[in-house]
């Protein structure tokens, strides 16, 4: 109990830290209209006085001049954002992740107890690794914008689902494949030697998570009977009251942080990484549960269900094939694929 303690202690202080003394949680639910007009100015799109050509063309030149050269501007400052720039440098590895067995699974809405289970082994392995590594380098400059506990933190959640499921003795019930170890060693590693290329696991993580957790927990909990939080604790997030709004200032404040053009390439590489990670832990829980027994999965007294949408209804529809498709390739959070 003590030790829990001193660990709040210590999250509050580093967050208090990377917000001057203020949590950001509270400035997106009063709305960024100054958000997005100091970002500007950190990047250099200042206001200037006119010159001594825009005096004297016509007005119609000066306007159109005016228009093209903000135009490019805007376009100048969007390439050299962080987000943007992981998004087009992943693009490849995030159609090999939607193709993945686990993700046609999510697709067709038929997902196991078992495998819903066993994903929820390795998320807990995963945020384990990354949250201990944030929280140990919140101050660190690259970690303390992106430092979000309150809102976005994911192990007690899981924790709370793993016992749900597995019961009051799940730690020793937990089991995870070699590519979750590999996954939570990478994140181990990086925390010691390049606490800036926590930015890309982050942001690959929690977005995703953010984005479809709403999506994801209905289906999960009609389809698998559950009550509104018993075993979906997950999916929800109780200190974001508008995800979107809350997106934009997370992407601003990543965007924000300063690296050497060396830090930046590594960054992106580590995004890459980080997707091939995921793409291997689905794999390797997939042939976990084609080899494993159905009596070593099925480890507590819950019947396995199908977390599953009448066929009638996905046959017969083809908006709603389009809308499943659609939540799965941008949400997708249980299995670890982010959304822009």
């Amino acid at each position: 109990m003590q030790k829990q303690a001193i660990t709040t202690v210590n999250k509050s202080s580093c967050f208090h830290s990377a917000t001057g003394g203020r949590r950001l949680g509270e400035k997106y639910k009063r709305g960024e209209s100054r958000l997005l007009h100091c970002t500007a100015i950190q990047r250099g799109v200042s206001e200037s006085l006119p010159s001594q050509r825009e005096l004297t063309e016509p007005y119609w030149f000066t306007m159109e001049t005016e228009k093209e050269n903000t135009t490019q501007t805007a376009e100048e400052m969007t390439d050299r954002d962080l987000s943007e720039q992981i998004k087009r440098v992943t693009k490849e590895s995030h159609i090999r992740a939607e193709n993945t067995e686990l993700m046609l699974s999510f697709q067709k809405g038929q997902v196991t107890l078992p495998q819903f289970k066993l994903l929820l082994c390795s998320l807990y392995e995963v945020y384990k690794a990354l949250e201990e590594e944030m929280d140990r380098n919140c101050h660190h400059p690259s970690v303390a914008p992106i430092y979000f506990p309150a809102e976005l933190a994911r192990l007690e959640a899981v924790e709370k689902d793993l016992a749900y499921f597995y019961g009051p003795d799940w730690r020793e019930k937990v089991v995870v494949p070699a590519a979750t170890k590999r996954y939570c060693h990478r994140l181990r590693q990086i925390g010691k030697e390049n606490p800036e290329f926590l930015v890309a696991h982050a942001y690959t993580r929690y977005l995703g998570d953010l984005s479809g957790g709403q999506v994801l927990g209905r289906i999960a909990q009609k389809s698998m009977g559950l009550r509104s939080s018993e075993g979906l604790s997950f999916f929800a997030f109780p200190g974001v009251s508008s995800p979107n709004r809350f997106k934009q200032l997370y992407r601003s404040r990543m965007n924000s942080v300063e690296l050497t053009e060396e830090e930046r390439n590594g960054v992106l590489e580590e995004a890459v990484r980080a997707f091939e990670l995921n793409i291997q832990v689905f794999e390797d829980l997939q042939k976990m549960l084609l080899s494993a027994p159905k009596n070593k999965l099925q480890t507590s007294s819950t019947p396995v269900k199908m977390l599953q949408i009448p066929g009638a209804i996905i046959q017969s529809s083809p908006l709603f094939r389009a809308l499943l498709g659609l939540f799965v390739a941008v949400a997708t959070v249980g299995i670890g694929i982010y959304a822009f």
